[in-house]
């Protein structure tokens, strides 16, 4: 007996012994293996929680007009700006013990595990909220061991260094909501056209319902299913105490409206507009050492809704149904601030820029900018010249050109520079270039911002070089600026990701690029294209459109067998426009060449409407006087044509139109030549 007693005591302290140290190994075991994962989070340090963030476009006045993304569509916000109701939502979903665990949920976890063995397969989840933040930066989504062994890694990791509402912030701002939305401000900007922070109740239980299953669960693809699940978070809600019974009532009761039309919409505003942002955006934030694919930049541009809808209504109203097509834009004469840009008749058929990347043959559009030239080379709005028929030669004597005009007429008398850019006149502008010079002609162009490199080649003159329609509107916008040096922008700021504003529109230009003198003369010559005054051998090229012109307006057109260019401004806002076929294919069709002149107008016409017509006000130096147009001598009753022209003063017509002289003394060219000698401006003294 006492030897039965002795034998059971000692099998007892040897299974104690046992116990005790199976009991030290496994404590030991844990704490080891608890200093080991403790020792790798220090080793690995923090989790980086960097995620693709789509950079967002406003227009001028704030709106959003459209976005950038690499990857992923997501809009990061906040904790703070984001519903309650969505948050505890989610949280009485996903994780309802969220607060009081260290990452993982260990009852969870092991009725999870003990599914997961009987059915012998990863049937059930059990993962924290943030595991699954864990799973959305760092791993896929396949069911596995290993991919759980992982995921618990990088739990313990954020658990170690980020705080709870770090944490949620992320895992709400990283969840798939289908449809391309990542995190609930995508999620609510695409189902519901508003911010997450103004989420309501109902609206929360929906946007929570897709994260489970966001192709089963989409209220646009499947309502039942949303609307099912919608329901149980609701329950849940009010189960665990984050919402009342009357609350989880009335919400169940209230009709979901969503609004995934309007981010339709939202998505096709400016596309062409906002291609040229993300450029200019670009080259910014490279300069100031910042990479522009982090994303996250919240640009504000310079677009003008309102100039974008009526460029594009009338593009749409006018534009042929044909294969013709179009460029267009305006820009805010002070600034350089682009307010409207439509690139081509269909983005989605075609995203070639034809403002930015097309270049094509401006024709007469270009002589403003010889004209340019000439006046600071001496010539003045009266300056005359001879403009028959005439044979240029060129290239030291081994190539002849023949210009002809567009009605393949002539003047047979002399005719000033006022009338040869209102009737647009080829004669005069190639004379004027073989007076002055290639290399002034080039010059002018670079100041204004043209930078191309001029044949020697007298059809220069009638816009053979090819450029882009940015450029010539931009130099355009020079000469209506006052001689500025202003240079084009489609963004007024920058901020990043953490609402630092890394960027701003710096202030206006100071710096001219032609006198303020020159550039309104040049300015006044170019309203001569609306005035049937200059009517001639042809009539001035502007006529079709005064009908409908309420204001003071300078511009000029062009016309070559493929392109049609017209660009003009008001004193505060240029706009151009060029229209033609892509390639191999010419300007027929009268519908086709009459839609710029139609576009121009009525934009112009309707941007400006309500607001009292700008005039152009003469800077010092500069003065008006009424002339007759024939013999630019000072207008007297007997001279029927008569106009008010501005001159510098020191160009100011000294003699009566009713001077007999007057007409003999502006015919002296040399036939034989081709070319003209000048007249002194003593003979207007």
């Amino acid at each position: 007996m006492k030897r039965v007693e002795y034998i059971k005591k000692k099998k007892r302290r040897v299974f104690l012994r046992r116990f005790a140290m199976l009991a030290i190994t496994a404590v030991t075991a844990f704490f080891t293996m608890f200093l080991c994962l403790r020792l790798y989070a220090q080793i690995t340090g923090a989790p980086s929680l960097s995620v693709p963030k789509a950079s967002v476009f406003l227009d001028k006045n704030g709106r959003q007009i459209g976005d950038k993304f690499s990857e992923e569509r997501r809009y990061w916000v906040d904790i703070d700006e984001i519903s309650p109701f969505l948050i505890d939502a989610v949280i009485a979903t996903e994780d309802r013990n969220f607060y009081n665990h260290n990452g993982f949920d260990y009852k969870r976890i092991a009725g999870a595990i003990l599914k997961d063995i009987k059915k012998m397969r990863k049937a059930e989840g059990a993962s924290s909220i943030t595991q699954q933040y864990a799973r959305n930066l760092f791993l896929t989504f396949e069911k596995s061991w290993t991919r759980k062994i992982k995921e618990a890694l990088y739990a313990y990791r954020l658990e170690t260094f980020y705080e709870k509402d770090v944490i949620l912030e992320g895992y709400l701002n990283t969840v798939y909501f289908g449809h391309g939305m990542y995190g609930v401000e995508a999620a609510s900007r695409y189902y519901f056209a508003k911010s997450a922070k103004d989420l309501t109740l109902e609206e929360s239980a929906v946007i929570t319902a897709i994260a489970k299953g966001p192709s089963i669960y989409s209220p646009r693809d499947n309502p039942e299913r949303s609307r099912e699940r919608q329901l149980l978070i609701l329950s849940l809600m009010k189960n665990q105490g984050f919402i009342t019974e009357q609350q989880r009532d009335r919400a169940a009761d209230i009709d979901i409206t969503l609004r995934t039309d309007d981010w339709a919409d939202m998505k096709r505003i400016a596309p062409y507009f906002l291609d040229e942002v993300w450029k200019e955006a670009e080259q910014i934030l490279s300069k100031k050492g910042r990479y522009p694919a982090e994303g996250g930049w919240t640009i504000r541009t310079t677009l003008d809704p309102h100039h974008q809808k009526t460029a594009e209504e009338y593009i749409a109203k006018y534009m042929p149904d044909s294969e013709l097509q179009v460029g267009f834009m305006s820009i805010e004469t002070e600034t350089g601030a682009i307010t409207s840009l439509v690139g081509g008749v269909n983005y989605s058929e075609s995203p070639f820029n034809r403002v930015t990347q097309a270049k094509r043959q401006p024709g007469s559009a270009m002589k403003p900018i010889l004209y340019a030239a000439a006046l600071e080379d001496g010539y003045n709005p009266l300056t005359f010249k001879s403009t028959e028929r005439t044979v240029f030669t060129y290239d030291e004597g081994r190539s002849t050109y023949e210009p002809k005009n567009v009605n393949g007429k002539f003047a047979g008398h002399p005719i000033s520079l006022a009338q040869a850019l209102a009737i647009s006149d080829n004669i005069y502008a190639v004379k004027t270039l073989e007076d002055i010079g290639y290399k002034k002609f080039n010059k002018m162009a670079e100041r204004l911002g043209i930078n191309v490199k001029f044949q020697e080649s007298p059809a220069v003159a009638l816009g053979t070089t090819e450029v882009s329609l940015l450029d010539m509107t931009n130099a355009y916008n020079r000469i209506a600026s006052g001689g500025l040096q202003v240079e084009p922008t489609t963004i007024l700021s920058i901020t990043d990701s953490n609402g630092k504003t890394v960027y701003e529109q710096p202030k206006k230009s100071t710096k001219r690029v032609i006198t303020e003198q020159d550039a309104f003369v040049l300015t006044h010559l170019l309203t001569g294209m609306f005035d049937p005054v200059f009517n001639d051998y042809s009539v001035a090229t502007g006529l079709s459109m005064r009908s409908k012109q309420s204001r003071p307006y300078a511009a000029k057109s062009g016309t070559t067998i493929s392109d049609q260019y017209l660009i003009g401004f008001t004193p505060s806002l240029t706009a151009g426009i060029w229209t033609g076929y892509d390639v191999g294919q010419q300007l027929t069709d009268l519908q086709d060449k009459a839609a710029s002149k139609k576009i121009w107008i009525d934009f112009m016409e309707t941007v400006h409407a309500g607001k009292a017509p700008e005039p152009f006000i003469p800077p010092k130096g500069v003065s008006s006087i009424k002339v007759d147009i024939e013999t630019g001598g000072i207008a007297v009753n007997e001279c029927p044509k008569q106009r008010l022209m501005y001159l510098k003063e020191k160009d100011m017509p000294q003699k009566l139109c009713t001077d007999k002289n007057l007409r003999e003394q502006n015919n002296g060219e040399d036939s034989e030549s081709g070319t003209f000698e000048l007249f002194p401006f003593s003979f207007f003294e």
